[in-house]
């Protein structure tokens, strides 16, 4: 059974919000709890993405073209974009402090959209809704 806290994380992921605690639940068995040392790297900016990141404890800093963009703790989710089309990182992560976070792999992830329908049409609505407020922060 997945802990109480993975399933507060999860749900405070924005992908993930809209989920039952059945569907968080089947992410959070889906996932591995990680402890990872600071400095270390998540994932760098172009490589290719085979997994995302939910950050339980600790903070990680966020780089795009060597810039720092932001900090994250926990409940932040990064790598995300991976689970569903296996692209480029758009941004390089590192490990600010030590992390505890869940990995969820995107064959794992795969697995959970076919076993479990519905979660589907939340991740589209989740990612619709992240298209509109980008579109509105950039044309108005």
């Amino acid at each position: 059974m997945a802990r109480t806290s993975h399933l507060t994380n999860l749900a405070s992921v924005p992908l993930f919000a809209a989920c039952s605690k059945k569907e968080l639940q089947a992410v959070a068995r889906a996932s591995d709890e990680v402890d990872l040392p600071a400095g270390r790297l998540l994932c760098e900016q172009g490589s290719i993405g085979r997994e995302a990141f939910v950050i339980l404890e600790g903070t990680a800093e966020v780089r795009r073209n060597d810039e720092k963009v932001a900090t994250l703790g926990p409940g932040a989710c990064v790598g995300e974009l991976a689970l569903l089309d296996h692209g480029p990182r758009t941004a390089t992560v590192v490990a600010g402090t030590d992390l505890k976070v869940l990995v969820i792999g995107a064959r794992e992830f795969a697995a959970i959209v076919d076993e479990v329908p519905p979660i589907a049409h939340k991740l589209l609505r989740s990612l619709a809704s992240r298209i509109r407020d980008l579109d509105t922060t950039i044309f108005g």
